[in-house]
């Protein structure tokens, strides 16, 4: 009779933990191919209802191709072109108003003199206070984008391929539904429903609040309060720590342009706006499409930016969700983990 000794758990613990810190190493270093491919997976799933759309409508096979690229290249040159008008932007008025932040310091350091404050301590941490900095850290992040989405020849045919592999990869998983791996097949379906709903609602509830971020700005006379709304529908789609990303540029322009009471104001009005939109609203819509709880949602977060950068940060859920798909969902025994993960109870209420 053989035996049959199960491993211990701790080294099957250890063996998955270095499993993963190798395949996470491996993708952060081939990030210039892995970050086009995931965000052409995404955006391929994202816009397989038109697909489907004109499958149901008899449409001429080359339109099943020729449809959801075109979508997908829109929306790409549309993201580069806004990107690309940002980083200008933040150059611009990072040297316009340095002279007006110089003042700003003079008026700080007077009035902290006249609270009793004036140590030359305070007067260090108000001068290490460098605008500079943060218009640096936004450059950083939106550079980082513009080069993951400017790799446009690598992304439209990664795209083409897998529009045209599209129709064949579906009939592939129907017919096998139902076969050894129906698991897998079910997963993977569902990662490709969730996907699209979240993008869907996150993509909605954000065009909501760029359009009151927009209306805010223009009343509290903040520059260029279009380019900030886009900015901040396209940092919705990073979890958590969006919306500050999101807020930083307006509100120090709003320091900058009328000082602290408008940039209070704006705090303000994007806090407000941010609470009753996506903390009240939106999860009454999004639900439970998701599948993550908080603190799986921040360390998605962190773990995918630290391996593709800001485009990791940008398709964290999606990537999060695929890694559950293939991981978690597709293994029968694995409904303590997707629990784990998700923060809900099993369905049938076992532990």
């Amino acid at each position: 009779m053989t035996d049959q000794r199960a491993f211990p758990r701790a080294l099957t613990v250890l063996l998955c933990t270095a499993s993963a810190v190798v395949t996470l190493a491996g993708i952060r270093e081939v990030g210039s191919i892995a970050g086009p491919v995931m965000l052409a997976l995404v955006l391929v799933v994202a816009v397989a209802p038109i697909r489907t759309w004109l499958q149901r409508h008899r449409a001429p096979g080359w339109t099943l191709v020729a449809a959801p690229l075109l979508v997908v290249l829109l929306l790409l040159l549309g993201m580069v072109s806004i990107l690309s008008l940002s980083l200008a932007q933040l150059a611009l008025l990072a040297s316009t108003y340095s002279h007006r932040f110089d003042q700003l310091i003079v008026q700080a350091q007077q009035l902290a003199v006249r609270l009793g404050l004036g140590t030359q301590q305070m007067n260090q941490a108000i001068k290490a206070f460098d605008p500079g900095k943060i218009f640096d850290l936004l450059t950083g992040f939106a550079s980082g984008l513009v080069g993951a989405f400017s790799s446009l020849v690598l992304i439209v045919v990664l795209l083409l391929a897998m529009c045209l592999d599209a129709p064949s990869f579906s009939r592939l998983l129907s017919v096998n539904a139902t076969g050894q791996r129906s698991g897998l097949i079910h997963a993977l379906g569902v990662f490709a429903q969730k996907t699209r709903r979240y993008l869907a609602v996150s993509t909605g509830f954000g065009l909501i609040c760029s359009v009151l971020d927009v209306g805010a700005l223009w009343l509290l006379g903040v520059p260029l309060p279009f380019l900030w709304g886009v900015l901040a529908l396209i940092t919705n789609y990073v979890p958590n720590v969006g919306f500050v990303i999101g807020l930083i540029p307006p509100a120090l322009l709003a320091l900058l342009e009328g000082g602290p009471k408008t940039m209070l104001l704006v705090i303000a009005a994007y806090i407000a706006i941010n609470f009753v939109v996506q903390s009240l609203i939106q999860p009454k819509f999004l639900g439970d499409a998701v599948g993550l709880s908080t603190t799986m949602t921040m360390l998605s977060l962190l773990l995918w930016a630290f391996v593709l950068g800001p485009l990791g940060a940008l398709l964290a859920i999606p990537l999060s969700l695929l890694t559950r798909a293939l991981l978690i969902d597709s293994d029968p025994n694995g409904r303590w983990a997707a629990a784990l993960i998700s923060g809900e109870a099993p369905s049938d209420g076992r532990p």
